[in-house]
């Protein structure tokens, strides 16, 4: 009998092409807001989490609180000293520690200036490499020049960022001189985009001129730490606060800087993505409720001008149930092509967007993902809207009178 009911609805939706065409135009437009929204959130949250999953798992990140108005560690009120690194290092379950100085500096070139921020690596060993894990910049991923050498005195390395022109239609290649703070500098490589502009806008020096050229002799502005394997690291989070608490002589509760491992940055990124994401679709789900409408009035109208056919069909023993379940099937038959057509124009709007932010920003953060539970739940939600739409004229249909239907 279902089939017979969507045989119905098709043949009466075909006669009918530009209404039924204008009908679903909300719903597709809601549906393909939804779905580009919703996979470009969850695309953003998957390249995020693999982010953080490069970062690895057993590193954690120390700095200060307050207002910052640039990368992690730049905060120039409150300060993490070296002491404070010291504390850190000895704290239990803590395998390696280092300090990172994320600093504003002023940048001269091509007689143009700019304000950048200058990040460092660490002059000892073990300490440069986990930092390199943690910024994402892997040494081999050089595309011209080569990277910090541990005795590199006055030389800097960014990504391929800076080959745009940013100083007066200009562009930096290696082998170029810039002044930073009136330091002048030589640019020895430049490394891959990594996709997280915090890591592409930054010059990457060593710690120690650094230190030197803007006379931060024992500041630690960042400090990461990994953990020892084997060890919770919920329980190292724990230690690192009650030393450092101890250390700057400061009350549970009152700290001036915050311990954050990969757990948390994560799960307050994803709760951002998700408010905004909730917000978006809210407003999407306007589009969802005209088309809403929009059906209803079809199917009114649709009543209206099929009482002789619903006449017929009572005439001929169709019962009420009959009559109400092939106009609820055309209601839903409506919301379910409108609401393919907005996947669909979804899926190209999300992409798009995708490409255009690789093209255009070379980050690979905005990407756009399509779970199997989006696109079903989106159908079954569209083919939901237009028979719960279409309840009351269908309703109204199956109470007609046979001989009142007839006369018209």
């Amino acid at each position: 009998m279902f089939k017979d009911f969507l045989n119905m609805a098709i043949r009466s939706l075909s006669r009918r092409k530009l209404r039924s065409w204008l009908t679903m135009i909300g719903i597709f437009i809601g549906i393909a807001a939804v779905v580009s929204l919703i996979s470009l959130g969850q695309g953003m949250q998957n390249a995020i989490e693999e982010q953080f999953f490069q970062l690895g798992a057993d590193k954690l990140t120390i700095q200060t609180k307050g207002p910052s108005f640039g990368p992690p560690g730049s905060n120039t009120d409150l300060m993490l000293m070296d002491s404070d690194l010291e504390v850190v290092k000895r704290s239990r379950g803590v395998k390696i520690a280092a300090s990172r100085l994320v600093e504003p500096i002023r940048v001269e070139f091509n007689e143009k200036e700019k304000f950048i921020f200058v990040a460092t690596l660490p002059q000892e060993s073990k300490e440069r490499e986990m930092v390199i894990e943690v910024a994402n910049v892997d040494p081999s991923d050089m595309i011209a020049g080569r990277p910090l050498k541990q005795s590199d005195q006055w030389k800097v390395i960014m990504s391929e960022d800076y080959l745009e022109p940013k100083f007066d239609n200009k562009g930096l290649q290696v082998g170029d001189k810039v002044k930073i703070d009136g330091q002048a500098v030589e640019v020895v490589g430049m490394y891959k985009k990594t996709g997280n502009p915090m890591v592409d806008m930054a010059f990457v020096m060593n710690e120690d001129p650094v230190r030197e050229l803007l006379d931060l002799p024992k500041k630690s502005g960042l400090i990461v730490a990994q953990v020892t394997p084997g060890i919770d690291m919920a329980l190292v989070v724990e230690n690192i606060e009650k030393d450092l608490r101890q250390h700057r002589n400061l009350k549970e509760g009152k700290e001036d800087f915050e311990v954050e491992s990969p757990e948390d940055l994560l799960d307050s990124v994803s709760t951002i993505l998700n408010v905004v994401t909730a917000v978006l679709v809210g407003i999407a789900g306007i589009s969802l409720l005209v088309g809403g409408i929009g059906i209803m009035n079809t199917m009114y109208t649709s009543v209206l001008e099929r009482r002789k056919e619903i006449g017929i069909l009572k005439a001929i023993g169709a019962r009420n149930s009959d009559v109400l379940g092939i106009f609820l099937v055309e209601a839903g038959v409506l919301g379910l092509i409108g609401g393919t057509i907005g996947i669909l124009l979804g899926i190209a709007f999300s992409k798009t967007v995708e490409i255009i932010a690789t093209i255009a920003l070379g980050t690979t953060l905005i990407q756009a993902s399509f779970p199997w539970y989006l696109i079903l739940g989106s159908l079954a939600f569209s083919f939901g809207v237009g028979s719960l739409a279409g309840t009351y004229p269908a309703m109204q249909a199956s109470k007609l009178p046979p001989v009142e239907a007839l006369r018209q």
